[in-house]
């Protein structure tokens, strides 16, 4: 079927075609979920195991390493990490992007139950899918009338306020810190216990066979059924008191005379605040596919009826600390407005050209049609609005009017020689449609390679992909057949319209003029010909030589939010850690709410520490000045002794806290010591070789954590008739406290039933060891006769990374220095320190983190690059049945490769300072597919010329030139307007595609410069293969009398 000429003859068919697109195209943008960024994740699962009481040691041994020996042989398994720490133990294992993670999952607990068997006391694994950062945080504190501490709230908290949060649609977990759980606690005197000649393990005994229920089955009688059952659960501090523990002749001891029975608090082990006052924390982690502004939304209207009924009750106030709205619909709208701007600037440019309103709203449409039809398909592919697909429209947008613009240009061109409107319409959309689809298929299979990419660059660049692929089919649509239509229509309009000789086309025509000269001068002998094809060539290979910039990741990004993460000795004291956050809030009070000598005012200050992990956080009054807080902070939190502080901006990229823009040196080995050895001087040279570096040890370099370890005395425990065990637990009960069972009350949740000794009696390990125990003979001896004390250091946790201890070093380089130069540095760093001997040959040194990925995306994007450049020579050898102009077309792919680098160098200096990271570096991929565009149009229509019009070769590739010149420049034109703003305007999110705006723009300016000069003069060499035709070809007339 001719698609031309039906759709000049059914008018009325098109027009309800279109309507149909932008129905369905509005409908689909309203289903789209709002992100900043596209997902950007590998399949992840995390095995946790809790063991109270044990130490990192502990935990690697009995946990981790047969942990890991079951797992180490999934299918699809990349990489798999652990952590053991005091109490509890985490397998991270992740998988190649596309694995099924339903499937995996299955597979993890199908390993898992391999395991052995674990120690007594040890909880079930507990078996996840990796969830993504928290995208809000929140606070939960107490309200000015209530005397009651914060962390009293912690059972509640669990129980009544994270479910309501968890259930919110996208909510996929939440993380928290903060408040002590509550505890039915038993706590014995000492003393008291001895003068009963009771033991610890007695008494623990006596309560969990007592704490029981037993159901005994039915008794069937007569017409009903009796259930039969044995209670005695605890379900009130009294009757606990009244357990009886011994009874005899001689005496009656129940609980109640050795300790006193009431609900308390375990421990208290994590810091929590919020702008100097106690809290407990709460992070709230998305889905992969949530619409993360209607999940903040949702999430608030939650919490503020929460603040208004259940917490208004209990006089606490859940406080909002930071969510990513502003970013998020800040970066949205600034790409919707450039996309705005950008169509504006590129209809101003048909103005300017067209002269002439009615061709102007004739092409123009191309562009809200295609927009709006590409939502479709991002919704139809389950994609997102985010900042890096509205980047991809925004980039096609100078691109949509392309095709228009050739084809109204060939139809004016018609028109102007004499045919009739219609025959004008038809001749010159089919003269060019090939042409057209030429261009059209090469910019859409650059990216088709990308669109089936798997890693995570790829899930970052489909976006990009898939829209400027929709965008592009559907303005090929629109040219082909909405566009002959509406000419067809409004010729009449106008051909009314004045199109006299004005200042701007005599010097438009004098520009030609002097185009056409140097063209002609170029064509004059072989001499000139190589002359300008030399010199340009020489020109791109010394610009992309000179310019070649080192290379980076991903953007930074700009959120509001910054991040202070402490290192501080192992092993600090609650207390410790207390004071150093108070002390924190203090020094930062006076910028609270307002700018003080320049510094941005702070908004909102958190607090956060949990074992060796300190995090002291904030945002700034101004959405877009966070950045700025940094210098502010550093000299703060490195003020406190002892510590140092690692201050980051929060990366929109990075996966946990302080791992955007790092490298990583993993050090790996057997034996802590020498790991820790190594580390250390690492730590040291790398700081020394990178100034302005902040270097953060992950896990602790110092082996310095505090321990004391008891050493039973095996003769006297044997004489006792005692065992290790029973001293452990009796050691367990003194210090602070072990849980022996689960206390239940009717109609609430149950909590741990934990038998400890009074805190008033035990305060230090001495005093454990100066401690009076019963032993079964009836006799009271102290602990310190029963065993010996160590006191000694070890590790805060002990880090695996597929199955070798490890710690690695995250290496985050300064501001104004990108990941291969870090790279480079702490290359040669680490090789001079293995050529001096220094690194044990026991330890093995790697890179990895932010330094691996880029490492892979580079190696990935220069295949794609190469494979970009093979598709579309092969593309267009087989439109145009021959293998040499291809080559002439592909010319102009480097001299768009040094514009490009023109481009980005401009933007460095007078915009923005712009790295050539990854996204970036796809636009030189984008440009393969787009800078042949107008070399095709030369090529095609002197081709054109020879074979239906019998043209002299060099007439017809100087002919080819001129009438092409005024449509390459328009689509040029409105190509680069189209992306200007994209690269000038500043805000939220516009760090993501700035780079990748400037490259095609600055290699589309420059390719369309030279190609007028390079494509003629190249062309001349392979042209003269083509036969000419015998001249006098009638002009078919076609029946167009029903259009």
């Amino acid at each position: 079927m001719d698609l031309i000429k039906f759709s000049i003859k059914n008018p009325v068919t098109i027009i309800v075609s279109v309507l149909i697109v932008v129905l369905f195209g509005f409908i689909s943008l309203g289903n789209l979920p709002y992100q900043l960024t596209p997902n950007v994740t590998k399949p992840e699962i995390k095995v946790t195991t809790r063991w109270n009481g044990a130490t990192p040691y502990e935990i690697e041994r009995e946990i981790i390493e047969e942990q890991e020996d079951a797992l180490k042989s999934l299918n699809n398994l990349v990489e798999y990490e652990s952590s053991s720490k005091d109490n509890v133990g985490e397998v991270k294992l992740t998988f190649k992007l596309g694995t099924d993670l339903r499937a995996a999952l299955q597979d993890v607990s199908n390993k898992l139950s391999e395991v052995s068997s674990y120690p007594d006391n040890v909880d079930e694994p507990v078996i996840e899918t990796a969830t993504a950062s928290p995208v809000i945080w929140m606070m939960l504190q107490t309200l000015e009338d209530n005397k009651r501490h914060i962390d009293e709230y912690k059972t509640f908290f669990d129980d009544e306020i994270k479910p309501v949060i968890r259930r919110v649609d996208g909510v996929a977990g939440t993380m928290g810190g903060g408040g002590r759980e509550q505890e039915m606690q038993i706590n014995l005197d000492i003393n008291k216990l001895a003068s009963y000649n009771l033991t610890i393990p007695q008494v623990i005994n006596i309560l969990q066979k007592e704490n029981v229920d037993v159901s005994a089955g039915t008794q069937n009688m007569g017409r009903r059924a009796y259930r039969i059952r044995t209670v005695h659960k605890f379900s009130t501090p009294q009757e606990i008191k009244d357990i009886i523990l011994v009874s005899n002749r001689e005496q009656r001891v129940t609980v109640g005379d050795v300790a006193d029975v009431d609900f308390g608090y375990a421990t208290p082990s994590t810091v929590a605040m919020f702008l100097g006052k106690d809290g407990i924390f709460l992070g709230v982690q998305p889905s992969s596919d949530a619409n993360i502004v209607q999940l903040t939304n949702e999430v608030e209207a939650v919490v503020k009826k929460l603040n208004e009924t259940a917490l208004k009750k209990e006089g606490l106030t859940m406080k909002w600390l930071y969510d990513q709205r502003p970013y998020i619909v800040g970066s949205v709208d600034l790409v919707k407005q450039n996309i705005i701007a950008g169509g504006a600037l590129a209809v101003i440019v048909l103005i300017l050209f067209l002269r002439a309103i009615s061709p102007t709203a004739v092409v123009s449409i191309a562009i809200p049609i295609s927009v709006i039809g590409t939502f479709i398909i991002l919704s139809a592919m389950g994609r997102s609005l985010n900042t890096i697909s509205l980047a991809g429209i925004s980039f096609a947008v100078g691109m949509l009017v392309d095709s228009a613009i050739v084809v109204l240009e060939n139809i004016d061109r018609h028109r102007k020689e004499g045919m009739s409107i219609a025959d004008a319409a038809y001749k010159g959309t089919s003269e060019v449609w090939g042409a057209l689809i030429a261009s059209s298929s090469t910019t859409m299979a650059v990216f088709l390679p990308i669109i089936f990419l798997e890693d995570e660059a790829g899930q970052l660049f489909k976006d990009i992909a898939i829209a400027v692929v929709a965008s592009v089919t559907f303005s090929l649509f629109v040219s082909i057949s909405v566009i002959p239509m509406l000419w067809k229509k409004f010729a009449g309009l106008s051909g009314k319209e004045p199109r006299g000789e004005t200042g701007l086309t005599r010097f438009g025509n004098k520009f030609v003029n002097l185009f056409m000269g140097i063209v002609n001068w170029s064509l004059k002998s072989i001499a000139t010909k190589v002359i300008t094809i030399g010199s340009l060539a020489l020109f791109s290979v010394l610009t992309i030589w000179a310019l070649f910039p080192k290379m980076d990741y991903l953007p930074q990004g700009n959120k509001n939010l910054v991040f202070n993460i402490l290192v501080t000795p192992p092993g600090l004291s609650y207390e410790e850690r207390y004071n150093m956050g108070a002390y924190l809030m203090k020094r930062i009070e006076p910028n609270i709410n307002k700018d003080v000598d320049g510094v941005p005012g702070i908004g909102r200050a958190f607090f956060v520490s949990f074992g060796d992990f300190n995090l002291f956080g904030g945002t700034s009054i101004h959405e877009s000045r966070a950045r700025e807080l940094i210098p502010f902070f550093r000299p703060i939190v490195n003020s406190l002794p002892s510590v140092f502080g690692v201050s980051l901006q929060s990366g929109v990229f990075e996966k946990g806290i302080g791992e955007g823009k790092t490298v990583n040196i993993d050090i790996s080995g057997e034996k802590i010591e020498d790991i820790a050895n190594v580390g250390m001087q690492l730590f040291m040279a790398s700081r020394g070789a990178i100034a302005g570096s902040q270097v953060r040890p992950v896990p602790s370099i110092e082996l310095l954590y505090p321990e004391v370890r008891i050493k039973p005395n095996q003769d006297a425990l044997k004489a006792l008739s005692l065992s290790s065990s029973d001293l452990g637990v009796m050691v367990d009960v003194l210090m602070s406290g072990r849980k022996i069972s689960d206390f239940e009350q009717d109609g609430k949740k149950k909590i741990d039933l934990v038998l400890k000794a009074n805190d008033e009696q035990i305060k230090t390990p001495e005093d454990i060891l100066a401690s009076q125990v019963v032993v079964p003979n009836g006799a009271l001896v102290p602990v310190s006769s029963l065993a010996n004390s160590q006191p000694t250091t070890g590790i805060s946790e002990i880090r695996h990374l597929n199955g070798k201890r490890t710690i690695t070093l995250q290496v985050t380089p300064p501001p104004n220095m990108t990941i291969q130069e870090t790279m480079d540095i702490l290359g040669k760093t680490i090789d001079g320190m293995e050529k001096g001997g220094k690194i044990s040959n026991s330890v093995e040194i790697g890179i990895s983190g932010t330094a691996d990925k880029l490492t892979e995306t580079i190696a990935l994007l220069s295949m794609n690059f190469v494979l970009a450049l093979v598709i579309v020579y092969l593309l267009m050898a087989a439109l145009f049945g021959n293998f040499l102009y291809p080559i002439v077309i592909m010319f102009t792919v480097p001299l768009a490769t040094a514009g490009g680098f023109i481009g980005l160098a401009l933007t460095d200096k007078f915009i923005e300072p712009q790295p050539l990271d990854v996204l970036t570096m796809l636009g030189f991929i984008i440009l393969v597919g787009i800078v042949v565009n107008n070399a095709i149009l030369i090529v095609h229509q002197a081709l054109n010329l020879i074979r239906e019009e019998g043209y002299e070769h060099k007439r017809a590739v100087v002919e080819a030139t001129k009438t092409r010149i005024r449509p390459i420049y328009m689509s040029s034109l409105t190509s680069v307007f189209g992306m200007l703003p994209l690269v000038l305007v500043p805000g939220p999110g516009s760090e993501f595609y700035r780079g990748l705006g400037s490259v095609i723009t600055g290699g589309l300016a420059l390719s369309t410069v030279f190609t007028i000069f390079v494509t003629p003069a190249l062309l001349m060499f392979f042209i003269k293969l083509e036969q000419r035709v015998s001249r006098g070809k009638s002009v078919e007339t076609i029946d167009l009398s029903k259009a």
